[in-house]
């Protein structure tokens, strides 16, 4: 208990109720050794939902410090101490950075004094609080013109959301929240407008680049630079050291089991394949240690080979990777050139057509969102490919005619997919591989609708005969897809194969894991 009155030394004086605090926080302590030692012990065997619990517990803990904090703001307690702020006690006490403890202030306040709805599902244990913080910014973005039963509809949206999406989307969620307050589409489209157009100004506007050259002959240096932007480096890095693709040996390309396509052919004329071709043609391979490498350098010598050979013959032009945009008709016509095609149409049947917003969210097959100004800026300099939504369809069904699937079907399901379509895995789409959902041997046609982008691990298991696999549909087609491994095999009979540790990823389907234990 040394520590604790070292800190009462620094804060001074506290009241007599603050003891009781400290005999709980005592209690609490000599608990967390028990947990210790049950952790320890290493006959015991560890179960989802012992880690579910445990987060649980730990967000609670969360919590109640936020709370802890807002009344100690309330209290200026601060002032026993000749602190400058509330954010400066803290930061003493805990030893945390200026800006995170302005954070934690921040949000315990906003959770104190508005927002009633997160802050009783942060103290259950049912939010984690970077969520909370993201209702909470959500809610201060908020149009001023809102009532405030109608904030109170938002906030209780937000809340079921983050309960159940990780923060990614929980983001983007945010971003046409007030959809809660039953306002209209055109509405909802505007506010998600201005709130990215917003973000992209301030993040262009952060952007920078530093580097120092180190005496061993290497080059550091660290950027940023707007999301939107650096999912096209990702993107292409990603493509390059995807594991089914070996740009540095054309022979481990080997063909895969039931007419699957690699994720990125070393002929298939990309941007890692031309840098394949480029560097082959200096002789012996420099990269022989490539399958020793972890990620990390994997990833920092695929951008070597890109810097090595940007075409700078056109560095003022098109951007060096395609990225897949969807983009509605209305968002690429424009709000006035909508307006006219609908008076056409009108004039020449004889009936209205009702046409969406022309702003709004422009998703990218990253994950990452535009709005839509900023989409349309990089598809006239075909810095994307923009799949236009409710245009004329193109025929992208192959049937028997061809075992593989295409470059054009890899293309289009990007507009769908970000990621792996196993639950739980962050895998990029562009590691993915294009599994059949009939098998080709079994008759399986090769169409868009029957393909399920896995990623090479789980492709494998998918074909893993001690292993059931359940794809579901979701909305839109998209497909989701669970793993359960044979009670007598690796894994219990309630304990899912897919990446437990990756966190569970909603894409607006089916896809909770059956008799999971609940906390």
């Amino acid at each position: 208990m040394s520590s604790v009155a070292h800190l009462d030394h620094r804060a001074g004086t506290l009241p007599a109720a603050a003891g009781q605090v400290r005999r709980r926080l005592a209690w609490l302590d000599r608990g967390v050794d028990r947990l210790a030692f049950e952790v320890a012990d290493e006959s015991q065997t560890v179960s989802g939902a012992d880690v579910q619990e445990l987060d649980r517990v730990i967000r609670r803990m969360e919590a109640t410090k936020l709370a802890l904090v807002a009344k100690a703001d309330r209290q200026e307690v601060r002032r026993r101490s000749g602190a400058a702020s509330t954010s400066a006690w803290v930061a003493t006490l805990t030893n945390a950075s200026g800006g995170g403890a302005s954070c934690d202030v921040a949000l315990a306040t906003a959770l104190d004094e508005n927002l009633p709805a997160t802050k009783a599902a942060f103290g259950a244990g049912e939010v984690s609080r970077t969520n909370a913080g993201i209702v909470a910014d959500t809610m201060a973005k908020l149009p001023e013109t809102l009532s405030e039963p109608e904030r109170v509809k938002v906030e209780q949206a937000m809340v079921r959301d983050a309960k159940r999406l990780p923060p990614g989307r929980l983001r983007k969620a945010g971003l046409v929240a007030i959809g809660a307050a039953e306002r209209s589409a055109a509405e909802v489209s505007q506010h998600q407008e201005d709130q990215l157009v917003d973000q992209e100004r301030r993040a262009y506007a952060a952007s920078y680049l530093s580097m120092f050259d180190r005496p061993d002959g290497t080059t550091k240096g660290e950027f940023v630079v707007p999301t939107g932007a650096a999912h096209v480096l990702r993107k292409v890095v990603q493509s390059m050291t995807s594991p089914r693709r070996n740009h540095l040996n054309s022979t481990a390309e080997a063909t895969l089991a039931d007419g699957q396509q690699p994720a990125g052919d070393v002929a298939d004329g990309s941007v890692a394949a031309g840098l394949f071709a480029a560097t082959a043609e200096q002789g012996p391979s420099r990269n022989p240690d490539w399958d020793a490498l972890d990620w990390r350098q994997k990833r920092g010598r695929a951008l070597v080979e890109l810097l090595e050979h940007l075409p700078t013959d056109q560095l003022t032009g098109k951007v060096a990777s395609t990225v897949v945009v969807s983009m509605t008709v209305e968002q690429v016509m424009g709000a006035a050139a909508t307006a006219e095609l609908s008076g056409a149409v009108e004039t020449a049947t004889g009936r209205a057509v009702a046409f969406g917003p022309s702003v709004g969210a422009a998703t990218c097959d990253t994950g990452h969102q535009h709005s839509t100004s900023e989409a349309r800026r990089l598809a006239c300099n075909a810095g994307l490919l923009p799949v236009v939504l409710g245009g004329a369809s193109v025929p992208l069904d192959l049937g028997r005619q061809e075992r593989f699937y295409s470059e054009a079907q890899r293309t289009a399901l990007a507009a769908l997919y970000d990621e792996c379509a196993a639950v739980g895995c962050d895998r990029p789409y562009a590691w993915s591989e294009l599994h059949h959902e009939d098998p080709w041997s079994r008759g399986g046609h090769t169409n868009l609708d029957r393909a399920v982008p896995l990623c090479g691990h789980h492709h494998r298991l998918i074909h893993d005969a001690a292993v059931t696999a359940t794809i579901r549909n979701g909305p839109q087609g998209v497909k989701t897809v669970t793993f359960r491994r044979d009670p007598c095999g690796l894994a219990s009979d309630n304990e899912p194969c897919a990446s437990i540790g990756d966190g569970v990823h909603d894409r607006g389907s089916i896809h909770a894991w059956p008799d999971r234990p609940r906390p």
